[in-house]
């Protein structure tokens, strides 16, 4: 790691960039310190998060922990990315009122080769360790697991949460799943870590990371978690953003291999206010210009339609490169502000009768993916939200026969569908 990138910005510049949206801090003074050595001594901290392959697909919300070890990377620290292949066969119990099912060791692999791709879309891939737990774990054995199992009573565990309501409500506790913090911090152990990550719902186990590295006689990691990002459809409540978190199961995410027009259209669609939330959170912008960009904004100098669009084409060009993301914007322009739509530039998504006649609306829009599901067609019909050749589809029982139709859902989505 070259010195001079640990010297780019002061200590006091570091702390205020990293710990940006920060939740919790354990403990502050001990992060200045170590940012305070790095930047004396040159040599970089090493900064630990770890991701379980419980999923194929990241959306926003999981990219706000690698915005932020992004952060920590382009001041010149060693940032390990840390696939939890042998811990995801356990499955992390972390916010779960039931045993979360255990997945197989291929689909582990599966999904950490997906992980991988995706994580490079924020993360600078020469800078970044990718690291498998499974190379200790592994070897770890049936005497290593019971000497850590020792390192922590049942009573300890019970303090957590989530395990506390499960055992008040007399819902089963699996013994393996209090095995996932005690092998989640002999993580940070064999790391070394300076400094974990995570969400706020899993600062339980990063302080039991801390505690096995003060018995092991090392310098305690700092403990950072970041919130839970709330989804699109998130509003402002009293000067506070209110709403569920961004999920796939709720359609109030974004996610990160989605088309380019697809990101910057459902971007475009939040409220001014959850704007500046997901700005402080996700963009690479400093405090300080996001700062003059608002002022600029509350001044009249800059229209909050012009921040908006900035916003989603940084985040349009971080997940589908540059160019991207300037034609995303110009494609919005054309098709939504300036009410154009057309039709040779939609995509071209066919769809089979499968031996019918004709094909409800409610499948065809899931069928040409423009919906999630026929409940949410259906939904979206209701409130007048589809449109066939440009008009309105507001019963939920309408059929179309084979042809071409250009089919659009809401103000963000729409495409030519050939059923045939």
């Amino acid at each position: 790691m070259n010195p001079d990138a640990l010297r780019k910005a002061t200590p006091e510049e570091q702390f205020d960039e990293v710990t940006r949206g920060t939740v919790d801090l354990h403990v502050p003074e001990d992060l200045k310190k170590k940012l305070q050595y790095s930047y004396d001594t040159g040599k970089p901290l090493v900064i630990k998060a770890g991701f379980d392959p419980s999923r194929p697909d990241l959306h926003l919300g999981h990219s706000l922990l690698l915005t932020r070890m992004r952060r920590f990377q382009e001041f010149g620290h060693t940032v390990v990315f840390l696939i939890g292949d042998f811990t995801g066969l356990i499955g992390d119990p972390t916010g779960r009122n039931a045993t979360r099912p255990a997945l197989t060791r291929d689909e582990v692999k599966a999904n950490a080769e997906t992980y991988k791709k995706q994580v490079f879309k924020v993360l600078d891939e020469s800078k970044t360790q990718v690291r498998f737990n499974s190379s200790w774990l592994d070897s770890l054995g049936t005497e290593g697991m019971i000497r850590l199992a020792s390192r922590y009573s049942v009573q300890r565990m019970l303090e957590r949460d989530d395990f506390k309501k499960r055992f008040r409500g007399e819902v089963s506790i699996s013994i393996h799943e209090f095995l996932y913090p005690l092998l989640q911090g002999y993580d940070s152990v064999v790391l070394k870590a300076d400094v974990e990550l995570g969400a706020t719902d899993q600062l339980f186990n990063l302080l039991v990371g801390r505690q096995l590295m003060k018995e092991e006689g090392m310098a305690p990691q700092v403990i950072m978690t970041g919130p839970i990002l709330e989804g699109l459809n998130a509003k402002a409540v009293d000067g506070k953003i209110v709403g569920d978190k961004m999920s796939k199961s709720l359609d109030n995410y974004v996610g990160i291999d989605e088309p380019a027009d697809t990101i910057f259209g459902k971007l475009m669609s939040i409220t001014d206010d959850l704007m500046w939330r997901y700005y402080e959170l996700l963009s690479a912008k400093t405090r300080a210009e996001l700062a003059e960009m608002r002022a600029q904004v509350e001044s009249g100098a800059l229209h909050p339609k012009a921040a908006k669009v900035g916003f989603a084409q940084e985040m349009t060009a971080r997940f589908q490169g540059e160019e991207a993301g300037k034609k995303a914007a110009e494609d919005f322009e054309k098709r939504f502000a300036k009410k154009e739509l057309s039709t040779d530039e939609l995509p071209l998504v066919e769809v089979s009768l499968g031996g019918a006649e004709k094909l409800p609306v409610t499948k065809l829009l899931p069928e040409s993916k423009l919906v999630a599901s026929a409940t949410e067609a259906r939904k979206l019909m209701a409130q007048g939200g589809v449109r066939v050749n440009g008009e309105k589809v507001q019963d939920v029982k309408a059929e179309l026969g084979a042809g071409e139709y250009t089919v659009q859902v809401g103000k963000l989505k729409a495409a030519r569908v050939k059923l045939g």
